[in-house]
């Protein structure tokens, strides 16, 4: 599974800054969402059939635009109702696409990981939708649910003490792979 654009974390936060609530966006949104319900029709992004990548700028346009648009109408925005219904959208592309993978590939384990993991709504939905499967579920306790970026820092710290280091040359690469050469020992 790959990202297209923004990836789920980047649209909570996107979404808590048009709400006016602070960053990081996540756990604020959460927080709201289980306080609301979901009454706003937002989209899904399913991109082409078959895919298993993710794609929420689309939708993040969606809610700056149903802002916008009540704004223009003088009507007001219940923050509840949108944080609860821009959640919907994006748990129901994750745990569809989940559960579609699962079933596609014969996956006998899920683990839940990156600071997307923290939220107590996509927690519970992928709980609930493999509680009677044979599927194990990990989900990390919340003190391991930590944002890619600091995953991503601390593997880089590793590399440091190691003395690994890259050049100049080395380009932004999603897919790079994280090799740490052991030093051989004689």
């Amino acid at each position: 599974m790959a990202r297209h654009d923004d990836a789920a974390g980047e649209a909570y936060d996107k979404v808590a800054r048009t709400l006016h609530l602070p960053y990081p966006g996540g756990p604020h949104i959460d927080r709201l969402a289980h306080e609301g319900k979901a009454t706003i029709d937002l989209p899904r992004a399913w991109l082409e059939e078959g895919s298993y990548d993710f794609s929420f700028s689309g939708l993040k346009s969606a809610v700056i635009n149903v802002v916008h648009n009540a704004q223009q109408r003088g009507e007001e925005i219940i923050p509840e109702e949108l944080a609860a219904s821009f959640q919907e959208s994006v748990i129901d592309v994750l745990v569809t696409k989940t559960q579609r993978a699962v079933k596609e590939y014969g996956v006998k384990q899920v683990l839940l990981a990156g600071g997307v993991a923290a939220n107590k709504g996509l927690r519970e939905k992928l709980s609930t939708e493999f509680a009677d499967s044979d599927v194990e579920i990990v989900i990390p306790p919340l003190s391991l649910c930590t944002d890619n970026a600091a995953m991503i820092a601390a593997a880089g710290s590793v590399f440091y003490e190691k003395g690994q280091r890259a050049d100049l040359t080395l380009n932004g690469n999603p897919g790079l792979e994280i090799t740490i050469h052991n030093e051989s020992r004689t």
